[in-house]
């Protein structure tokens, strides 16, 4: 897989926190309380996001009314 693609897929903490509407303690407090999509963290520290693992944690959170 190219950087490019795998780019695409992994989504920067900045990057789903805009997308959730959320702020970035949120999320921290969120994957604190194991309520987070799961993350990858780096050898650096940052966190990615796969954009499959927020998809599918957004569907596991759709209201069925």
């Amino acid at each position: 897989m190219t950087t490019a693609v795998r780019s695409r897929t992994m989504l920067t903490l900045a990057e789903v926190c805009e997308q959730l509407g959320v702020s970035r303690s949120t999320f921290y407090d969120w994957r604190a309380k194991r309520r987070a999509p799961r993350c990858i963290k780096l050898p650096n520290g940052d966190l990615r996001i796969r954009r499959s693992d927020l998809d599918h944690w957004l569907d596991d959170r759709e209201d069925a009314a």
